[in-house]
């Protein structure tokens, strides 16, 4: 296993058992963008998993979208609080925000949620 590998396992949600658990239990926000829904599971990094329905569009599209939302995660996974899992469902007007649009709208639902560290000044 490399590198890269091992660090996308301790950011993502792989297992289907990890997966189902937030999804029953989380709570949920929604945007015009995605829902996240969030869940206290342990105290290990915060892991993200990012759902995509065939409903969404062409398997182009979806693949877009997943790659979209896994650089968002990538970047603002330093900042999110230990020991959550969240589920990401992105919505098709995702893709036709802006970057800047997106990293806020995601920001605003993170804190909304209380899933990002305090910040330290």
């Amino acid at each position: 296993m490399t590198a890269k590998t091992q660090g996308r396992d301790v950011i993502f949600l792989r297992r289907n058992r990890d997966i189902q658990i937030v999804k029953h239990h989380g709570r949920r926000t929604s945007t015009a963008l995605f829902s996240l829904l969030a869940y206290r599971m342990d105290e290990a990094p915060s892991r993200v998993g990012i759902i995509v329905g065939k409903r969404f569009g062409t398997a182009v599209r979806r693949n877009r979208a997943k790659r979209v939302f896994r650089e968002l995660v990538r970047q603002s996974h330093p900042d999110l609080a230990p020991g959550r899992g969240l589920l990401v469902f992105p919505k098709r007007d995702a893709l036709l925000q802006s970057r800047d649009g997106l990293v806020q709208a995601w920001r605003t639902a993170l804190e909304g949620l209380h899933l990002l560290r305090p910040r330290v000044d």
